[in-house]
């Protein structure tokens, strides 16, 4: 599926990654697209044909159905409605549309003329109409970053498609564009990469899906299974929706070994009684989530997990116990404004300041870099009042006068950081984490520094940090960043806000005392298995699904 013109992007940029044709078949029966059914009736999208892998076997399905059914394949012209921008891959889905034809003993002539009314060298995204056409959208949409499209077509997918927002992928606007074109009842069927379910980029379309009369009938996390035809490097799950009231959902593991499955046994074990397939795990949950909440999907074990403890813990970020979450000073000049060491200005504008790589082992090592702080307690210090710290800062006048966030200010403010410091914050004890890593290891800072915009703090009223720290380092704590955050190249985690504050934890006054001792020992010394085994009885859970 080459979404954008191959003289403006290399082909894997512009969104070239093929189905393979095991999960083709499972898509299909999983939207319904049966030949039991009248096809020929019916109106099926697929809006980025790409090389024809679903188009190929949507047409062996409408030629099944119209024997069966009695009815003339060219009657079935209006059927099928491919999309394709790039002519060269339209060309190509055209010659498989025509070849699958001959192979089923159509007419040479009569697989011509269908072929070339399915398959239009349009751009879904400009020719789909916002009113409800299809039965049917089925297809593997591309995967472009906004970035790397035009300015102008960009900006108009933003203006038609209110789902696209941030740095959403192009195919946020496809699935929107898909869902609107749905009659009642009808079905969108895609494979595609699920980071729209957790981003933030992915908030107005999964609150558009669950706000405005659309039912999340079925998910399938295949990470961990060949679901495309080349390498790549996204996290494929099938989504299955239909425009109809929101009913129970099935969400199901795709184990390695499924390739080789029957389509007909995958389907039975999703029958009524989710009966058990050792290549596909499955639940229901007869409560899904709502508005822009992400939707966590690594497994159906780990989601029924999830679930209980959202329901029977605090979350981690809470007025009950005082606790606050929040994220270090970026300045837009950190050369400017951070040091190794004192700079040269008057001592109450020096902030002790600590960096992602200054925690070691639970402790806040400080490496001893230092902020000139343009902010007192009061707000922006005026510089005429702190000549040194003029001195300091006047050399790159320019530099900070053209920052953003400086140019949105008043002329004379150019000497603000991004962020605002709170001067309280240095003097409270605080868990540090860093932002990138590839565990969730919180260090104690004991009122001594200011955290940098890559640490995340938070501070608590009532919990004891250290017994706070154990319960986030453990396995427990860690399962909720599995859950909802998402992982990079290289298997390391983002520990953002937005993450952290889906961690959930049990009320502090539920921790025995000598429970409190054994997970305070934990953090003193690093041990993540007396950590986990210590978590494991404050939640009250037997253990991790992995």
């Amino acid at each position: 599926m080459i979404y954008l013109d191959a003289t403006l992007l290399p082909p894997r940029e512009a969104g070239v990654v093929y189905t393979k044709p095991w999960l083709v078949e499972l898509v299909l029966d999983l939207a319904g697209y049966l030949p039991e059914k009248c096809l020929a009736d019916m109106v099926a999208l697929e809006p980025s044909a790409g090389d024809g892998a679903f188009l190929s076997a949507m047409v062996r399905r409408l030629v099944d159905s119209c024997e069966r059914h009695g009815t003339p394949l060219n009657h079935a012209t209006s059927a099928l409605q491919a999309f394709e921008i790039d002519p060269e891959a339209a060309k190509k889905a055209t010659g498989v549309v025509r070849e699958t034809l001959i192979s089923l003993r159509v007419p040479s002539a009569t697989a011509e003329k269908l072929a070339q009314s399915w398959i239009k060298v349009r751009d879904f995204l400009e020719v789909s109409l916002c009113f409800p056409i299809a039965d049917f959208v089925i297809g593997n949409p591309p995967y472009i970053r906004m970035e790397e499209i035009p300015e102008k077509k960009a900006a108009m997918y933003r203006n038609g498609f209110s789902a696209m927002r941030g740095r959403a992928d192009i195919y946020v606007a496809f699935y929107q564009a898909s869902l609107l074109q749905l009659k009642p009842g009808g079905v969108c069927a895609y494979i595609c990469a699920d980071r729209w379910m957790l981003n933030d980029y992915g908030s107005a379309l999964r609150e558009f899906i669950t706000t405005e009369g659309y039912n999340v009938r079925h998910i399938i996390e295949a990470h961990d299974v060949q679901a495309f035809e080349s390498e790549v490097s996204a996290y494929p799950a099938v989504t299955i929706i239909a425009r109809e009231e929101q009913g129970p959902v099935i969400v199901s593991k795709a184990l390695p070994g499924i390739e080789t499955e029957s389509s007909l046994r995958l389907m039975e074990s999703l029958g009524p009684k989710l009966d058990h397939n050792r290549h596909l795990k499955s639940a229901r949950f007869v409560d899904w989530f709502h508005g822009t909440e992400p939707w966590p999907c690594s497994s159906p074990e780990a989601l029924k997990l999830l679930k209980h403890l959202e329901s029977t813990c605090f979350p981690l970020e809470c007025k009950t116990t005082g606790t606050k979450i929040g994220i270090g000073v970026a300045t837009g000049a950190d050369k400017v404004f951070i040091s190794p060491n004192k700079p040269d200005i008057e001592p109450d504008r020096i902030l002790p300041l600590a960096l992602a790589s200054d925690l070691h082992e639970g402790k806040v090592k400080w490496s001893g870099h230092c902020m000139a702080n343009p902010w007192n307690g009061s707000g922006l210090v005026k510089l005429d009042d702190y000549p040194q710290l003029r001195k300091h800062l006047g050399p790159h006048h320019e530099l900070l006068s053209s920052r953003h966030t400086a140019k949105k200010d008043r002329a004379e403010n150019w000497h603000k950081t991004i962020d605002r410091v709170n001067l309280a914050l240095v003097k409270k004890h605080k868990l540090y984490i860093a932002d990138i890593k590839d565990r969730l290891l919180p260090a104690l800072d004991t009122g001594k520094t200011y955290p940098q915009h890559n640490l995340y703090w938070i501070t608590s009223d009532i919990w004891d940090l250290k017994v706070l720290g154990a319960l986030l380092m453990s396995a427990v704590g860690e399962f909720f960043i599995h859950c909802y955050g998402v992982r990079m190249r290289g298997g390391y985690l983002r520990f953002q806000a937005q993450y952290l504050r889906r961690i959930r934890v049990p009320d502090p006054k539920s921790i025995s005392p000598k429970l409190a001792d054994t997970l305070r020992h934990a953090f003193a010394t690093q041990d993540f298995k007396l950590a986990t085994q210590a978590a494991l009885d404050a939640y009250q859970i037997d253990k991790i699904p992995t």
